[in-house]
């Protein structure tokens, strides 16, 4: 398994595009903002784990604000389950999913966590997305988007997978420090063919002077182009429209060769 983590109090990249990719053929792209727009410092992070034996990959992008610590509390917590979380992840995939959410719940609704956010600066939202075989699992917290592009779900318009939810984080100020923990999650079986998955913080969907609140304008970016090149594009587009948020885009396709579900009319 490969492992890359990174957190913006780390090296902000501000003015400055980033692409890094995985052994996976996974694009991670970050873009800190422009000083010339006010941008000082960068409080996104992500996680990427990779098990191409066990086919799977495991995500988690944030977006922090006030200061980078809930990011990094986040990060370092699921760093020190890497073990559970992938033993989790090897199980047959009617189980790993369950036992994934458990988990997850287990972790952030645990007394140890919860102390922990009340030590730190700030919140963050977050978003953890897994692809295991020809399966799509999501858990949500706050308002970083999942989308997911495949022909027989564009033309129906289909791209976003999960929603944008406000006034819903973990860290200081924690929606799961309440009665009721507030997240959203879900499942979505991979259509058969090239499934194209791209996660992002809103830097990249609230920019000024771009369409890019649409997926379908986000995704005409990578017509013609590589997906290294089409995450490279967006980085600069916004970049050149003089975003002041910083972007973080986790971007990769996923050649799923099983057949999916159709209704039972269509032959």
């Amino acid at each position: 398994m490969t492992e890359y983590q990174w957190v913006g109090s780390q090296k902000t990249f501000v003015d400055e595009i980033d692409i890094l990719k995985t052994d996976n053929n996974m694009i991670l792209g970050r873009f800190g903002g422009n000083s010339s727009a006010g941008q000082y410092k960068n409080e996104d992070g992500c996680l990427i784990w990779e098990d191409q034996d066990n086919n799977w990959e495991f995500v988690i992008i944030l977006d922090a604000h006030n200061s980078a610590q809930s990011a990094e509390l986040v990060i370092n917590t699921f760093k020190s389950n890497k073990e559970p979380i992938n033993k989790h992840l090897n199980l047959e995939i009617n189980e790993a999913f369950i036992n994934i959410k458990k988990h997850i719940l287990g972790i952030f609704c645990g007394n140890k966590f919860k102390a922990a956010c009340e030590k730190v600066i700030g919140e963050t939202a977050c978003l953890i997305v897994i692809r295991k075989e020809n399966y799509l699992w999501w858990f949500s917290i706050g308002d970083c988007v999942l989308l997911l592009n495949h022909p027989e779900l564009s033309s129906l318009g289909e791209y976003q997978q999960n929603h944008r939810s406000f006034y819903e984080w973990i860290g200081q100020n924690s929606t799961f420090n309440k009665k009721v923990p507030c997240y959203s999650s879900g499942t979505k079986e991979l259509r058969k063919g090239e499934n194209h998955i791209f996660l992002t913080t809103d830097g990249l969907i609230e920019c000024p002077n771009t369409t890019f609140n649409l997926p379908e304008a986000i995704f005409e970016k990578f017509v013609g182009l590589s997906n290294e090149n089409g995450v490279k594009e967006l980085l600069k587009i916004i970049k050149k429209c003089n975003v002041r948020d910083s972007t973080t885009i986790v971007s990769w396709k996923i050649i799923n060769e099983k057949n999916a579900t159709m209704p039972s009319d269509v032959k």
